[in-house]
């Protein structure tokens, strides 16, 4: 009986174990999604199509929402049983943080508003519209009446306003992800109160929503009994209401980061006896009080603390935490050398250190770290080699270690061998060094590397091969350095999943057949300076995912294909510059940055997309009006425009008056073409212009009183034109901003007026060549960038160069040496009046010109406290008196012209003033002594005796002297010819000199001086 009823008992239990197996397979299916066996419910597709209505869908990711059967569209599950929508996903399909797919991310994002018939979605669990751009739309409060919502994620989607109160009706709700990447703080809460009712919540992030008002925040948190994370980071908090005990200890990620806690305790972490990851970087901590927090917490695996202040050393409390595996400390201004103390943290799996002060060598003990896998050590002072670190091969961590990032240190010696043996590496970061030798042959080994940085170096020798065994590379930049040599398909034939690939700045040579087809699909291809040429490369065609291209000095002689200018489209940044490219160029339908200069292309200027931000077609042979670029299209690209660049081309006709659309264009570049006509009033409508060049066209008119407006200029160059009218106060409130004026070779007139002292960031200033009168203002003395030793000139990396005359030449000036440059040139113009003391107070001028006028008086005394100077030009004035002895203390000084005054007396001795040509000091008949005459009047010397003719012998020697004076004149002829012109023709200072005083004489005759 009892085996029977066991028998019944087993088959019980056997039936009820199938069913609840069955209920369990029923159930878990019944989440799956485009199940064609359901039939959707019609009221909930309605209300689908009407959401659908309201949405902007650019990439069409709702074409599927088509049909009766909304349980089988894109983005939507239905209950297997019932047929009711329970799963909406909606979410950008592209992330935000992969460089790769960026532009993407960008243009797939859903817009609009959202419609409330989603409420019709009674049985909805999971919601997703994330990353998305739902353009200043409030937060909709109806979302808090879907009350059997599980999962809520609404975070970067561009909603503005306060963050509603009715979610407190989610009570079921288990996750709530609401932060805002893209949109900083454009969401607020008042008071968090409706949390609390939240009970079941277990994942909270409201990162970038502003909290400041909410000081219940940690109260409210507290109440949340099952909360396992929580993310509160850039939210404005920096301070909370105390809480008696913690009740939230299940709380495993705790992030604060970005908040301000400067007078915080945080004696209340130490009850998170669950807490594994804490992240409190950049929170303005005091670190003691941290420490006494933390330092015991058994559980702590995981501890951000970058971006705060550490007193430039690491505190002692975090060698007691032993059990640490990710330790972040970046940007702390941690100095000296790394401690030993780091190699007692064991356990450590990830150490960043990067963005500090770190010097010295590398240590080794970091080899001792067993478990280390992520080590970044990027942008510190480190320097000595590399061998210590990798290429001991006793490592125990060479097995282990697989993210390496030493970049922006100043690292030297080779690149060692035993680099090959750390096989699980996928991130080597050596760029911004100063590494030299040859690329590792061993390199090839490391089949996990996913990227491979070393640009920015002295790496010379050729591109091994090996490099093409590496067939998980997404990404190589070996750009800047000295690598040559050619680079053939054989090296790409196994890099199938490359997508970056920066080599540019090396004397490299592609050579491929043409028929060659690429293994890869890039998104960034960076060759400039590569030898590409003659032709077009043509394997460009088979790039469907290029983004970014640079084929600038590249030696491509050739017309670009039309099957380019189609592939384009998909480009966001694209450099051709540099190169030989002839032709016209069609409508640009490319994307935001487009550089052309410097080719031969030639035709009326194209048409070109509206996205387009930055345009260069400088230095080509484009030719016809600017309204049809400027004016047809102000409505198309205005908008966007930020730096637009024609100078150096044929292009003719008046300014067009239509900038009034241009309102983010910040650099303006016509010069030298043939523009002519007076400057237009709508250039005042760019608020926003840095930039203003306009320089040798053949402008004329008065200087518009609408340039007031443009309060951010910073470069202005209007030199070699025609224009007209006094320098009054016509740029206005950008005293504050102007950085160089350039307004040489015009026929501006009247005096320079006092407003000029007011632009107190001027560092070079040039009105050489007008028709100035009036004396030098003494308050020019007052340039407060000028009497800095170390210039402070700030240029933005979209502008490259300038031209600048110095010392009676054109220089280009680079912005890497913009700052070394300040500069005052008032020459050629008809001041009067003496040199203002006052300007010796400017000790940073390196170059002064003030020849040419009608300047009277001295030369300042106290000259030689303008110590930087390189250059003193004050030659065909009618200054007078002795040269200031204290001119000779002037030790920077390379170039003085001091010729055709009245100076008088000795020219001072010193080893500096007589290293100058006697054409320095020429056109003075009172000045005397080297190198202009060998001695002074009065300096005791021997006098050699007088011929007497009435001596015997007389008759003879007259005789001999007039022979020996005949003979003489030939070899005195050569003599003299080239004593005058021989330096002339071999010593550019005195050609420059002679052609200088030559050029005065023409002005002044011409112009009636």
């Amino acid at each position: 009986m009892a085996t029977v009823m066991d028998r019944n008992t087993t088959f019980v239990v056997l039936l009820v174990h199938c069913f609840l197996s069955l209920a369990t397979l029923t159930c878990m299916f019944a989440y799956a999604g485009g199940n064609p066996n359901v039939l959707c419910k019609s009221g909930e597709r309605d209300a689908l199509l009407t959401f659908k209505k309201g949405i902007v869908d650019p990439y069409n990711l709702l074409s599927s929402w088509i049909g009766q059967e909304c349980c089988t569209w894109k983005g939507i599950a239905c209950d297997n049983i019932t047929g009711h929508v329970i799963h909406l996903n909606l979410r950008n399909p592209y992330d935000y943080y992969d460089d790769f797919a960026i532009d993407d991310f960008y243009q797939s994002m859903l817009r609009g508003r959202i419609s409330d018939s989603l409420l019709e979605l009674k049985h909805l669990h999971y919601l997703d519209l994330s990353s998305n751009n739902f353009e200043d739309n409030h937060f909709p409060s109806f979302f808090g009446y879907l009350r059997n919502l599980r999962y809520l994620n609404l975070s970067s989607t561009g909603f503005v306003g306060t963050i509603p109160h009715q979610l407190a009706n989610l009570s079921n709700l288990q996750t709530l992800d609401i932060h805002q990447d893209f949109y900083y703080m454009q969401l607020q809460v008042d008071n968090l109160e409706w949390l609390s009712h939240l009970s079941l919540l277990e994942f909270l992030d409201m990162s970038s929503v502003n909290l400041s008002e909410a000081s219940n925040w940690l109260q409210v948190m507290n109440m949340l009994p099952s909360l396992s994370e929580l993310h509160l980071s850039n939210c404005g908090l920096d301070k909370y209401d105390p809480i008696p005990y913690v009740n939230f200890s299940s709380l495993t990620v705790l992030d604060l980061s970005g908040n301000n806690f400067v007078n915080s305790t945080f004696d209340w972490i130490n009850s998170l006896t669950s807490l594994v990851t804490l992240d409190l970087q950049y929170t303005e901590i005091k670190v003691p009080l941290l420490g006494v927090a933390v330092q015991n917490m058994s559980s702590l695996r995981n501890l951000h603390l970058s971006g705060n202040n550490f007193s430039y050393t690491i505190p002692k409390w975090l060698y007691n935490m032993t059990a640490l595996e990710r330790l972040y400390l970046s940007g702390n201004k941690i100095q000296g050398v790394l401690p030993k103390a780091i190699g007692c943290l064991s356990q450590l799996m990830l150490l960043d250190l990067s963005h500090n002060r770190l010097e010295g060598k590398i240590p080794r003990f970091l080899g001792n770290l067993c478990n280390l896998q992520h080590l970044d050590l990027s942008w510190n002072n480190l320097g000595g080699g590399l061998y210590d670190l990798l290429g001991n091969s006793s490592s125990c961590r060479t097995k282990n270690l697989e993210f390496l990032d030493l970049s922006g240190n100043r690292l030297s010696g080779t690149l060692p061998d035993q680099l090959g043996k750390h096989k699980k590496l996928y991130v080597l970061s050596l760029d911004d060094n100063m590494l030299s030798g040859p690329i590792p042959v061993s390199l090839g080994k490391l089949s996990s590397l996913r990227m491979l940085l070393v640009g920015y170096n002295q790496l010379n020798g050729t591109i091994p091969v090996s490099l093409g065994y590496l067939s998980n590379l997404e990404e190589l930049m070996i750009s800047s350095n000295f690598l040559e040599g050619l680079v053939s398909e054989k090296l790409f034939s196994n890099l199938t999943k490359l997508r970056n690939l920066d080599a540019s700045s090396n004397s490299l040579t592609l050579q491929v057949n043409t028929n060659w087809v690429p293994p890869f699909q890039l998104q960034r291809l960076w060759v400039g300076s590569w030898e590409l040429g003659p032709r077009f490369p043509t394997w460009l065609q088979s790039q469907k995912d290029l983004r970014e291209l640079d084929f600038s000095n590249a030696s491509i002689s050739d017309v670009i294909p039309s099957w380019f200018w189609s592939l384009c489209s998909q480009f966001s940044w694209m450099d051709l510059s540099q190169n030989q490219f002839r032709g016209n160029i069609p409508s640009l339908s490319c994307g935001e940055y487009i550089v052309f200069g410097s080719n031969n292309f030639s035709g009326p200027l194209p048409n070109v997309s509206s996205g387009i931000m930055y345009l260069d077609l400088s230095n080509n042979s484009f030719h016809g009006s600017l309204s049809p670029l400027i004016c047809e299209q102000k409505d198309k690209m205005g908008g966007n425009l930020f730096f637009l660049d024609l100078s150096k081309n044929l292009l003719y006709g008046e300014l067009p008056n239509c900038w009034t659309n241009y309102s983010v264009l910040r650099a303006l570049n016509l010069g030298s073409n043939k523009l002519i006509g007076n400057i237009p009033s709508s250039l005042g409508s760019l608020s926003n212009l840095d930039f203003l060049l306009l320089s040798k066209n053949n402008l004329s008119g008065e200087l518009p009183l609408s340039l007031q407006k443009c309060e951010q200029l910073r470069i202005v160059d209007l030199s070699e034109n025609h224009l007209s009218g006094g320098l009054s106060i016509w740029l206005g409130n950008s005293s504050s901003h102007l950085l160089i004026i350039v307004l040489r070779s015009n026929r501006f007139h009247g005096s320079i007026p006092q407003e000029l002292c007011h632009f107190k960031s001027l560092q070079i200033m040039d009105l050489a060549h007008n028709k100035l009168s009036g004396t030098i203002p003494q308050c020019f003395g007052n340039l407060s960038a000028m009497q800095r030793q170390i210039s402070n000139i700030i240029v933005y990396i979209f502008w490259r160069t300038i031209f600048l005359t110095l010392k009676g030449a054109e220089y280009e000036l680079y912005e890497n040496t913009f700052s070394l440059i300040t500069s005052m040139d008032l020459s050629s113009n008809n001041l009067i009046g003496e040199i203002p003391e006052q300007l010796t107070s400017l000790q940073g001028l390196r170059f002064l010109n003030l020849s040419n006028n009608q300047l009277q008086g001295k030369i300042p005394q106290k000259i030689n406290a303008m110590k930087l100077l390189e250059c003193f030009d004050v030659s065909m004035n009618q200054l007078t008196g002795e040269i200031p002895q204290s001119m000779a203390s002037l030790t920077f000084l390379n170039h003085l012209n001091l010729s055709y005054n009245n100076f008088s007396g000795r020219i001072p001795s010193s080893t500096q003033l007589q290293s100058f040509s006697a054409w320095s000091f020429i056109g003075n008949h009172d000045l005397c002594g080297p190198p202009l005459t060998p001695s002074c009047v009065g300096d005791d010397s021997p006098i050699e005796p007088t011929p007497n003719t009435n001596d015997e012998g007389s008759k003879d020697g007259g005789w001999i002297d007039m022979k020996w004076f005949y003979m003489g004149m030939p070899f005195g002829f050569v003599v003299g010819f080239w004593g005058v012109f021989g330096p002339l023709a071999f010593n550019k200072a005195w050609r420059s000199a002679f052609f200088k005083f030559l050029d005065g004489m023409k002005y002044k005759l011409f112009n009636g001086v």
